[in-house]
């Protein structure tokens, strides 16, 4: 399709009026100069990324359609060819828990040595307190911790009081933050203790997604790539080199689909690679197994904090385009399809190391930025770049030789 085909697409697909097509067409015009400076301190303009969509979504039984913003090519064209590929035995399973977060107050010097049994023993007034700031995001519960100074910094034993907070389908960050400094005060008075920090913590680990979906073994060339796939897994458990690399793929689809709908996706990083650490040492984010048919099965399971109301989602008209474009119907529903890109980006990623290496692919994809960056415009850009292809010689300086001999300048 062309871009007016495209548009038409999606307008159609997600019923999109008029404005919001014409917003898509030009989306440096969807935040104005007025609207970053009261987003951001210092102001001096906006950073556009590049706005696509990956194809070929099933998951749980629904098709989607998903915005991804990111400047790397390849990855929307690699998270639409695993989604195609899983399609033929299903799609994707995702598995959601309830939005709980956490938030925690951290209590230094505190007198009494059974403070956190009485802080349990307050759990529902300091609940109701907390909740008297928030009309929708509840607290639910509150457990305590001890945790040792491991710095020397004159703490001492620390009390650690989380509490858990059902988020709904917002992703609660300035709710939670907001409890826990209202109840400091209550939590101060029960342990003789002084608070410090009071904030929540981006460590989502109530709040998992589990996706897995079958790859059959005739869609990525018989069981011999299989196994060299599990190859590369063991590789990817195994190496902690390996692993960020890998984990740095599966974000990749991850952080494209999070931007296009305004999440905080340097939350959902910070989640993901602790998580990824939580046995003491840094492995692969996925699982890959081979079934009893010999097929690839792929597993991913992921703290996803995510919101569809409040935040950047009401501000941004780009992210609210891009949320109607998924019509999604809850933060889990959001959470869901994000892990299913992450499968399939990480699908592709190793699909490739197994087979044609993963420069191919991607050289092709970038050919048009090799063109573009050696001074190309307008046609010229595509026919250099097919050239370029056809030759497997995709470098700035063999655009730049096509670029004389086409047009007789550099």
């Amino acid at each position: 399709m062309n871009k007016d085909e495209r548009l038409a697409f999606l307008r159609n697909l997600a019923d999109l009026s008029e404005s919001e097509t014409k917003l898509l067409a030009d989306p440096c015009s969807g935040i104005n100069f007025e609207m970053s400076n009261r987003m951001i301190e210092n102001a001096i303009g906006t950073m556009p990324l590049p706005l696509g969509v990956a194809t070929g979504f099933l998951i749980n039984g629904k098709d989607y359609v998903v915005p991804m913003a990111t400047e790397e090519p390849s990855i929307i064209a690699a998270c639409s060819k695993a989604a195609k590929i899983a399609r033929s035995s299903g799609g994707f399973r995702a598995y959601a828990d309830k939005p709980i977060m956490i938030g925690q107050v951290q209590l230094v010097s505190v007198a009494f040595p059974d403070a956190g049994l009485k802080v349990i023993s307050n759990k529902p007034k300091l609940i109701s307190i907390a909740n008297n700031y928030s009309r929708t995001v509840k607290a639910t519960d509150i457990n305590v911790k001890w945790i040792d100074d491991q710095v020397a910094s004159g703490a001492g034993k620390m009390l650690i009081v989380e509490i858990l907070v059902d988020t709904k389908d917002a992703m609660g960050a300035n709710a939670i933050n907001t409890m826990c400094e209202a109840i400091s005060s209550e939590l101060e008075r029960i342990t003789d203790g002084e608070a410090v920090v009071k904030v929540l913590s981006n460590y989502t680990t109530r709040r998992l997604v589990r996706c897995n979906a079958i790859f059959r073994k005739e869609d990525l060339g018989g069981e011999r790539i299989v196994d060299r796939i599990l190859y590369s897994y063991s590789f990817a458990y195994s190496d902690v080199y390996r692993a960020v690399t890998n984990n740095k793929g599966v974000m990749n689809g991850i952080d494209a689909l999070a931007v296009a709908t305004g999440q905080d996706f340097r939350a959902i990083e910070a989640a993901a690679h602790a998580y990824a650490s939580r046995d003491g040492t840094y492995r692969s984010i996925t699982t890959w197994k081979k079934t009893n048919d010999g097929d690839l099965l792929g597993e991913l399971e992921i703290p996803i904090a995510v919101g569809i109301v409040g935040g950047v989602t009401n501000v941004n008209p780009l992210v609210m385009i891009g949320l109607k474009i998924l019509g999604v119907k809850s933060s889990s529903d959001l959470a869901m399809i994000i892990s299913a890109v992450g499968l399939a980006q990480n699908l592709s990623a190793i699909l490739a190391l197994a087979t044609v290496g993963i420069q191919k692919g991607h050289m092709k994809l970038h050919a048009r930025n090799i063109a573009i960056s050696a001074g190309a415009q307008g046609n010229l850009v595509d026919i250099i770049a097919s050239r370029m292809i056809r030759e497997g010689n995709i470098r700035s300086s063999r655009a730049k030789e096509i670029i004389l001999s086409m047009t007789g300048h550099e």
